[in-house]
């Protein structure tokens, strides 16, 4: 099994709007759209590692050292993974083109991918809810 990173946009940038209502949607689209890169990826036949998922399980992507920690952290793992899949129907965030960038500067193989409209599937959204409901970040 091929060893992937994936890279797709984690932290709202205001693509819904700029109220805390449209952070949260999109904060839950974005997760909802990694996990669908994620079971691309195992359809694929690959194991994916998504740190943007994991980490910010126990750091706050909205404090700006612990956002740094979280990224060093998963450009370490990254680098460890025979590509970085780079899903960009959301687009390609800083974070994104940061993991491109390192790649690249190692002779790290990076793909570009898109789901397209098939993404659109419904997740269980209450681990997504509880999350924005207990901690208030738009991480």
């Amino acid at each position: 099994m091929r060893k992937v990173s994936i890279e797709s946009p984690l932290k709202p940038i205001g693509r819904h709007g700029s109220s805390e209502e449209d952070h949260k949607r999109e904060y839950e689209e974005n997760v909802a759209y990694a996990r669908a890169a994620m079971l691309d990826c195992i359809q694929r036949g690959e194991a994916p590692f998504a740190s943007h998922l994991l980490y910010t399980q126990v750091l706050d992507d909205a404090e700006a050292d612990e956002r740094k920690t979280g990224m060093r952290a998963g450009m370490h793992i990254g680098d460890a993974m025979d590509a970085r899949v780079v899903y960009i129907d959301l687009g390609v965030s800083v974070g994104m083109r940061a993991a491109i960038t390192r790649a690249e500067s190692r002779g790290q193989h990076v793909e570009m991918r898109e789901l397209g409209k098939r993404w659109h599937f419904t997740w269980p959204r209450a681990a997504v809810e509880s999350k924005w409901a207990t901690t208030g970040r738009r991480s």
